[in-house]
């Protein structure tokens, strides 16, 4: 009985949404009670792999962090890819308002968090924290509301988090580099050819591709460049015109370890702020405020404002089923951050040699952003499905 309801549940497109909840609300916990030490020992657990002279050692948090969530963007860019091939991506009529939604949804929450940190340059390393959308957390808690939602509106909500995802990747890859090694550069140049060269030679095995990336990935962590971007990079070649079954049963069996393992984790060891150290001027901090008007106040003017303006011009349209309320709604809970934005966070504000920022947890802007944005989406929606009924 227990894993039958178990099952059903890790079925349910809210079990991601759920699951990140309950492992930050751990988290939370945890770090705030006497088990605070081994809490932090966990996440300092020291793990390192050796093959010959090269040494990777670090952490488990960085190994979750560089490893485990390339597996994530791994199944983002397979994503991607599948949804321009073959999915509303291939359609530039479809992607036209969801696309100018994603750029405002990420220009206004930088330009709020640049107004409160723009005299601080160690702070401004933050800019992006807020642009980001989370996807998995924002369709979990749309799924909520159930069968109530018209089926156009969750479509429409994924197009603009796959764009956003792709913004996202854009910003780590320009903005989130440092202290570059070009002959691992040169080695993850070499990698990328032969990806080139296999998807065009007509190479349909999907291990090869993987043993591949795996060297791409290790010359990227070694490179400067973030580790994760390897994971996209091999999503995006992977075929797909002559692969269809052999690719969509590679990016199904992805869903269940990154949605029910990999994002709980990497939320469970991200999200443990001990708030002993927290003062009533880190909930006033520019970087806390920044970041949590850009999420909740941003995310819905950006979103909302930018598709109104695609629609104005008459570049797209609104899909049959979505009403202005809807758009509305969706706005809102594209200012759930969470993930992406922790992830965005520990690159901006990333400790090296001993050394960190003096600067407040960004986390806690994250946390109140998130949350008032998924608490208030929910309930505008809430209160559109239920007039839409009567």
């Amino acid at each position: 009985m227990l894993k039958d309801n178990l099952l059903a549940f890790f079925k349910k497109d809210s079990s991601t949404g759920i699951l990140l909840f309950l492992m930050t609300l751990a988290a939370m916990l945890i770090a705030n009670s006497p088990l605070k030490g081994y809490y932090d020992a966990f996440t300092e657990i020291p793990v390192t792999i050796r093959i010959g002279t090269l040494i990777i050692d670090k952490p488990l948090l960085l190994w979750i962090n560089d490893g485990l969530m390339a597996v994530f963007f791994f199944m983002v860019g397979l994503e991607i890819k599948r949804e321009v091939v073959e999915g509303e991506l291939k359609d530039p009529g479809k992607i036209t308002v969801p696309a100018f939604a994603a750029f405002g949804g990420m220009a206004i929450p930088a330009i709020i968090y640049a107004f409160f940190n723009s005299e601080n340059p160690a702070a401004m390393q933050g800019w992006a924290i807020p642009t980001a959308t989370d996807i998995a957390f924002a369709l979990g808690i749309l799924s909520l509301l159930g069968k109530r939602v018209p089926p156009v509106l969750k479509l429409f909500l994924l197009t603009l988090a796959i764009i956003d995802d792709l913004g996202a990747i854009i910003i780590i890859a320009l903005f989130y580099t440092s202290g570059l090694s070009y002959l691992s550069l040169g080695i993850v140049a070499a990698t990328i050819f032969t990806l080139f060269m296999m998807n065009r030679g007509g190479v349909v095995n999907n291990t090869a591709y993987v043993l591949i990336g795996i060297v791409m990935w290790v010359a990227m962590l070694k490179s400067g460049v973030h580790a994760t971007l390897a994971g996209v990079i091999l999503g995006l070649f992977i075929p797909i015109r002559n692969n269809k079954a052999s690719f969509h049963a590679l990016e199904h069996s992805l869903h269940a370890p990154v949605n029910h393992v990999i994002l709980p984790l990497f939320a469970f060891v991200n999200t443990g702020i001990s708030f002993s150290n927290v003062s009533v001027g880190d909930f006033t901090d520019a970087v806390t405020v920044g970041i949590a008007l850009g999420l909740f106040l941003g995310k819905q003017l950006g979103i909302f404002l930018f598709s109104s303006l695609a629609i104005f011009l008459r570049l797209g349209s609104l899909p049959d089923g979505i009403g202005w309320k809807h758009l509305y709604g969706l706005s809102v809970l594209g200012g759930v951050g969470f993930t992406m934005s922790l992830f965005i966070g520990s690159l901006a504000f990333e400790c090296t040699g001993g050394a960190c920022i003096p600067l407040v947890d960004e986390r806690l802007g994250i946390l109140i952003g998130s949350f008032l944005s998924g608490i208030v989406g929910y309930l505008v929606l809430l209160s559109t499905t239920k007039k839409a009924k009567r």
